[in-house]
């Protein structure tokens, strides 16, 4: 269940909000009237979308608040606002904002706007720092395969294997620097090579590792 925080000084309009927002399956996290109030909510949950007012009480507005949230946690933002002059609309844009609303909200678009922003947030997957191709990519940090944002499951000896490749992107290595790495402390066969790389490729969809034929290994990637 996403939770949502709301930013707005006038208390009538923030219970009618917070009402629907509940009526829609979202959790209310906290209803602040200033940004000191807001900034502290939102450090204390798990936030999920923030909507903003752009007119709030104190010397900090509702667009500088969305930039001190911003700056803690990359959210998606809706903003409210009784007004829509260009200057506003300006500084609004700037902290990419989700939507923009204007005053008297009407239900709907305050409902496709939440989905939207909600959809955004389902839509992120894990995606490693090294990409193998769209489907594919790699966690160096962990040595994690990852494919469409899910962990693919690896041995030791196959991150090991992996990662060796990569480090050695679109370059041969050969058969004796592999065997030599990847086990230091006793003699591999040929048959125990072949095994492994044969099970990393099956992982790999068969992709990008190619053999060299009587020298070694090489895992091709495009870009990086």
């Amino acid at each position: 269940m996403k939770k949502v925080l709301i930013v707005e000084d006038e208390s009538l309009v923030s219970l009618e909000i917070s009402n629907f927002v509940k009526s829609l399956g979202y959790t209310v996290c906290g209803i602040a009237t200033n940004a000191n109030e807001a900034i502290e909510i939102f450090k204390n949950n798990e936030i999920d979308v923030v909507l903003m007012d752009v007119y709030i009480k104190g010397s900090i507005d509702g667009v500088e608040c969305t930039g001190i949230i911003k700056d803690i946690q990359d959210v998606p933002i809706i903003y409210i606002s009784a007004f829509s002059d260009d200057s506003i609309l300006d500084r609004a844009i700037k902290t990419n904002p989700s939507a923009y609303l204007v005053k008297p909200i009407n239900r709907n678009d305050l409902k496709v706007s939440l989905l939207i922003a909600t959809k955004t947030l389902d839509e992120q997957i894990y995606v490693g720092d090294i990409r193998l191709d769209d489907e594919f990519s790699f966690n160096s940090l962990n040595n994690e395969l990852i494919y469409k944002g899910e962990v693919i499951h690896l041995t030791k000896r196959e991150k090991e294997l992996l990662h060796l490749l990569i480090l050695n992107k679109n370059n041969v290595i050969s058969f004796y620097e592999l065997e030599i790495e990847l086990w230091p402390d006793k003699e591999a066969n040929e048959n125990t090579r072949r095994a492994l790389v044969s099970k990393l490729r099956a992982k790999l969809n068969y992709k990008f590792i190619e053999t060299v034929h009587s020298i070694g290994y090489k895992i091709n990637v495009k870009s990086f």
